[in-house]
């Protein structure tokens, strides 16, 4: 905007517009283009505006409704409109003040109302609002508010070192949980594991002991039809006695073991056949009384 004083003719520049005065009242808008005026007529170049868009960046600081104060950067464009021209000439000594006055008092009327995070949220509701109120308000000045960009929200650093210690904190937690949950999976898995081998080490016991039951029984039938006048005590004495020899020998033999001592003697073979035949028949005397 400026005023420009001239005698007999002007040119005025693409994207913008002249104001055209007579006798110091308006008379009509000036295209681009070359013009000429009569001076005898009182007739003159009182000023031109620039129809380009403009730009106009707007820092507020206010506070929000949870008492924390942050700076707001709004970046407002706008433009002369040509058919209104002469009331954007005539209406305001400074539109960029009047703007910036508007904008303080959209926003400083809805942030304290809203939370840092509502505010974060819904930026672009606090910018539709400015702009509906600077439309209504610059539009009777010959103005146009093309757009409205809420640039940036800047917390106080104290309030932005607090945030990030507070998202720190509880991604530790959750990191926290996971591990939870990954060593709870991992030893259930192991304590299934174990389960699942005792189990088969059960199985094969019980396989090993059954295979070890036929073949004594297979052992004492082929030794009674071989050699006659024997009992099945004498066989299973005698296979006593070889298991015994066995597992003294494995028992030197095996450099891991720590020293045994054993009572050694065949009297020895003889009391532990003994035992165990005692045992067997005391067994049966039990089942046999538990059945009566």
């Amino acid at each position: 905007m400026g005023n420009t004083n001239c005698i007999v003719g002007g040119c005025i520049d693409q994207a913008s517009v002249g104001v055209v005065e007579r006798w110091g009242r308006f008379e009509h808008i000036a295209e681009p283009g070359c013009h000429f005026f009569n001076p005898l007529a009182g007739q003159w170049l009182a000023g031109v505006l620039s129809t380009r868009i403009n730009s106009l960046d707007v820092k507020i600081e206010t506070k929000t409704k949870d008492n924390v104060f942050v700076q707001l950067i709004c970046s407002i464009q706008y433009r002369v409109v040509k058919t209104n021209a002469d009331d954007a000439f005539y209406e305001l000594q400074n539109p960029r003040e009047q703007i910036q006055a508007y904008v303080f008092d959209v926003v400083r009327a809805l942030v304290p109302m809203m939370t840092l995070d509502a505010l974060f949220e819904q930026k672009g509701e606090v910018a539709k609002s400015v702009l509906e109120e600077l439309e209504k308000v610059m539009g009777a000045y010959g103005y146009s508010i093309e757009h409205i960009l809420m640039v940036d929200i800047i917390p106080d650093p104290s309030v932005r070192k607090a945030m990030n210690e507070i998202n720190a904190a509880q991604r530790l937690q959750l990191a926290s949980v996971y591990k939870g949950e990954a060593e709870k999976i991992l030893q259930v898995k192991r304590a299934e594991a174990e389960a699942e081998a005792k189990y088969l080490g059960g199985v094969g016991v019980a396989r090993q002991r059954q295979a070890i039951t036929d073949g004594l029984r297979e052992n004492i039938m082929n030794f009674s039809s071989k050699v006659e006048g024997t009992s099945s005590k004498d066989i299973m004495d005698l296979i006593m006695i070889t298991q015994y020899f066995d597992t003294m020998r494995d028992l030197g033999s095996s450099s891991k073991n720590t020293t045994v001592f054993l009572p050694h003697g065949p009297g020895h073979v003889r009391d532990i056949s003994d035992q165990i035949r005692n045992g067997l028949m005391e067994a049966n005397s039990a089942r046999v009384s538990d059945e009566v």
